[in-house]
């Protein structure tokens, strides 16, 4: 892939709500993404999406932040995967609006703190709109409101092969739904944070804000904040 391609793909985004997807089948979507990307083959993408009761582990994982054992796991149909993100534990599921950036972090002009800040951002920037102040714990990755995250942050930089630099994936999940903190952050030590709690937009706001209609939002904030036309 050439500097003249790289500068063009720069300028474009396929950002897209593609609905429910299961855990594994969109890591490895995301894995070929990215090759494709490397070789020139698709835009930079952002995926947005939903999935079905997950939890994962990060590369920090602890295990004994996995509250439930396998019977109950079993019961309640929650998957499990260790991964290749950075971070702890954390939930997935249905009224969660997830998004993997899978871009060029050098075509962006960060680093992996800066990247990380630029992707607080977006999702502090949305709930401005709403009249929600969203924030950041210095110790801590994600979006918070007040002493309660709203959204976990979790990435991955993948070398690229074909020009210098980086490719990201994995990346946030904000929440969307009511209830969602007693359905499934109830069953982990949440990224191993037990002193501050879980929330979601619809929980705050008291509205019915649905993952799809969020997802609509967010991705031009996303483009704005990445400077993507």
């Amino acid at each position: 892939m050439t500097e003249a391609k790289a500068s063009t793909t720069r300028n474009m985004l396929d950002a897209r709500y593609i609905g429910m997807l299961d855990y594994k089948e969109a890591w490895d979507l995301q894995k070929a993404y990215v090759q494709e990307i490397d070789k020139g083959e698709r835009a930079e993408t952002l995926l947005l999406l939903q999935h079905s009761p997950t939890y994962t582990l990060g590369s920090d994982r602890h295990p004994e932040h996995l509250l439930l054992d396998e019977e109950t796991l079993k019961k309640r149909g929650i998957s499990v995967y260790n991964i290749d993100r950075g971070g702890d534990i954390t939930y997935h599921g249905p009224g969660q609006l997830v998004g993997y950036p899978l871009i060029y972090l050098d075509a962006a002009g960060l680093d992996l703190h800066g990247y990380l800040r630029k992707l607080e951002a977006v999702i502090i920037d949305w709930l401005a709109q709403y009249g929600i102040e969203g924030g950041r714990k210095p110790a801590y990755t994600g979006v918070w409101v007040g002493d309660e995250k709203i959204a976990a942050i979790g990435v991955k930089f993948n070398k690229a092969k074909q020009r210098r630099g980086f490719i990201t994936s994995h990346g946030f999940a904000l929440n969307i739904k009511s209830g969602i903190a007693a359905e499934g952050f109830s069953g982990i030590v949440p990224c191993g944070i037990q002193e501050y709690g879980v929330t979601s937009f619809n929980d705050i706001t008291k509205m019915n804000m649905t993952v799809e209609e969020a997802a609509a939002q967010i991705a031009p904030l996303f483009k704005q904040r990445f400077n993507f036309a």
